[in-house]
């Protein structure tokens, strides 16, 4: 029997890596001689780059850049051959701040640049950023700053070469545009600290950023999806890099040929840490699902609504595996939810192999 296990982190919580161990026992415990092969996966966010190293090795490359204060701070990014794989999280995350130091009217994608940028001098031709987990909401002026003090001579971005003979791809199920009522500031910057006068100087400030923008190049892409990701740092490679936007599960996957890792599979499970009918609009789990084929795909979660949705929508089983009635602070323990992921899907294959015996 082979059973991919292919679950996104627990946030706060537990990694994919983790998750994936804490379900390979669970089903060792049950099927002992079974095949477990274990994809570490993200969709752009936290875990983005480990999943890209654990699929196709290379190099990290850690050097010292900006946070979003402009602090000195160790970062890291992926360097295959001539790929390079971005995690904006690891310079401009929200992560790197105290919940007192969130404000995306100083905070700056500019470390962002400064990993682009030396990508680049190492010889990276394409680059994948995965946009999630910022603590900015600067359409990514930043980021475009750092790469004019890192390459132009004359102060101008039209006489930067180094970024014309690179690829730039962009990795979001963000669909929302830079501006307006559904744009970066509106949906994202509160949670990023930003109160409601912010949002409208920040959304403002898109706006005329945009303007300007497209004035000089002869078109706008504020309003293409994904521009609003990562406080409109999506904007900022669409806009100046001419990058594509794809779901981040989707690129991961058909990066790493998931179609013929689960091709002779017997069962994937995957998961995240809470699922529900948004779970349906191109999260984690649909992007396994839909490449699984014929084979049944398992969904657990920490916490799950919309159940029969989830499995009108193609899940063969969807578990929660946390017991009823315990507290959020306990759930989150590491050993907990470890605990409970190995629980509950012992009892998974323990109804496979029921359900085998009843064939």
């Amino acid at each position: 029997m082979k059973i991919v296990v292919a679950i996104d982190s627990f946030k706060g919580c537990l990694t994919s890596k983790e998750a994936n161990q804490a379900a390979a026992e669970g089903i060792r415990n049950s099927f002992p001689d079974a095949e477990v092969v274990q994809v570490p996966v993200s969709d752009g966010g936290e875990g983005f780059m480990e999943a890209f190293h654990a699929a196709i090795g290379g190099d990290l490359v850690e050097l010292t850049v900006r946070d979003p204060l402009m602090r000195p701070v160790a970062a890291q990014y992926l360097l295959h051959d001539k790929l390079a794989v971005i995690e904006i999280a690891q310079a401009s995350g929200l992560t790197l701040l105290a919940k007192e130091e969130r404000n995306p009217m100083v905070a700056t994608s500019y470390g962002t640049g400064q990993l682009v940028a030396d990508a680049i001098r190492r010889g990276a031709e394409h680059i994948i950023v995965g946009l999630g987990g910022s603590a900015t909401s600067d359409a990514g002026i930043g980021m475009l700053h750092a790469l004019m003090d890192a390459f132009s001579k004359h102060g101008s971005w039209d006489d930067i070469e180094e970024l014309k003979h690179v690829c730039f791809t962009i990795a979001s199920d963000v669909k929302n545009p830079l501006c307006g009522e559904n744009g970066a500031a509106h949906v994202f910057a509160p949670q990023k600290g930003a109160s409601p006068e912010m949002v409208f100087q920040l959304d403002k400030k898109a706006r005329k950023f945009a303007d300007v923008s497209a004035k000089h190049f002869g078109y706008d892409r504020s309003e293409q999806e994904g521009a609003g990701a990562a406080g409109g740092l999506g904007y900022a490679f669409l806009q100046y890099m001419n990058a594509d936007c794809k779901p981040g599960i989707e690129l991961l996957l058909d990066t790493i040929r998931f179609h013929e890792i689960v091709k002779d599979a017997d069962l994937v499970i995957t998961g995240e840490g809470s699922a529900d009918r948004q779970t349906l609009m191109g999260k984690l789990p649909m992007g396994i699902l839909k490449q699984s084929d014929h084979v049944p795909v398992c969904l657990i979660a920490g916490k799950i609504s919309d159940k029969q949705e989830l499995l009108n929508a193609g899940f063969a089983q969807v578990e929660c595996i946390n017991p009823e009635g315990i507290t959020l602070e306990e759930a989150m323990r590491k050993e907990v939810a470890t605990q409970n992921i190995i629980d509950t899907v012992r009892r998974i294959c323990r109804q496979e192999i029921i359900e085998k015996k009843k064939c």
